[in-house]
């Protein structure tokens, strides 16, 4: 069992369209998606939660009641599954998160470990958005750090850049959190790239003993990444979220197709995937 992957979805994303990719907005299609992802081999759910209704499904929602029914509608049909909602905002307002995380319960919960400026341009040196501050300061990294101490969830810290990575290790030592989850985010534009000859240097400075994860934005470079992640003792994250591309450059038509390529990859750098009481142990959640 230590040498298990762990494979997380992550369902759905903040922003895409609904109406331009086949991303799950509802409690039922998120329930019908998780369930393809986890008889694909997924036995955790990364979970943003949407405006329901009247098209507005391409925004998202901080209604606790609608992560209770998300919540629920996944546990359903996926017993025994780790759930891991999202937290992340621009600002300093989390009450929209928090409740959530007090309604909901999830096991885990993403964390923004430190800010960014989040940054994209055009072939023609435009920018793709106007640039923007994710802004994640100390103060609002321990807010919402507190309350997952309240509601029994782990914290998964999302880490853009090799600075947030050595962040974490400070919050370890300034007593704000105990073993937390790394997750490498790279292939954001103003982030770390999606480079395989990166990760073993990023292992360098996480916090000794931290379960890690990549997650690996972007379309056909992020399949060398997931391998290499693989194969250095890393557990495993796609889903539409992040890509819409599989290994061989078609389109994924859903999460489960994405999650199936994941398997084959742990099982190729010969690690088995764990289920979801396995995970539950690796993880400190059992």
């Amino acid at each position: 069992m230590p040498d298990a992957a762990i494979i997380t979805c992550a369902l759905t994303g903040v922003l895409t369209d609904p109406r331009v990719h086949p991303v799950p907005v509802t409690p039922a299609e998120l329930a019908a998606s998780a369930r393809e992802a986890w008889e694909a081999g997924a036995v955790c759910m990364h979970v943003h939660f949407r405006q329901q209704g009247d098209g507005r499904g391409h925004l998202p929602s901080w209604d606790p009641a609608l992560a209770v029914e998300v919540a629920d509608a996944i546990r359903e049909v996926c017993p025994g599954v780790i759930l891991n909602f999202t937290t992340g905002v621009v600002g300093r307002d989390q009450s929209g998160p928090i409740a959530c995380l007090r309604a909901g319960r999830p096991e885990i919960a993403a964390c923004n470990a430190g800010s960014l400026n989040y940054l994209k341009t055009r072939a023609d040196g435009g920018w793709a958005w106007p640039p923007m501050l994710f802004d994640n300061p100390v103060e609002k990294v321990a807010e919402i750090v507190g309350v997952m101490a309240e509601t029994g969830t782990k914290p998964e810290f999302e880490c853009f850049d090799t600075g947030i990575v050595r962040s974490v290790g400070m919050y370890v030592e300034a007593g704000m959190v105990t073993a937390p989850q790394v997750n490498f985010v790279m292939g954001v534009a103003s982030g770390m790239p999606a480079d395989p000859e990166l990760l073993p240097l990023l292992l360098k400075y996480r916090p000794e003993g931290c379960p890690w994860q990549a997650t690996v934005i972007g379309r056909a470079e992020v399949w060398a990444l997931h391998r290499r992640a693989a194969e250095l003792g890393g557990h495993l994250r796609s889903g539409l979220e992040d890509t819409f591309y599989l290994p061989d450059g078609s389109r994924a038509r859903g999460n489960g197709h994405l999650v199936a390529a994941l398997a084959s990859v742990a099982r190729e750098a010969g690690r088995p995937v764990a289920s979801a009481a396995e995970a539950r142990v690796l993880w400190g959640l059992a």
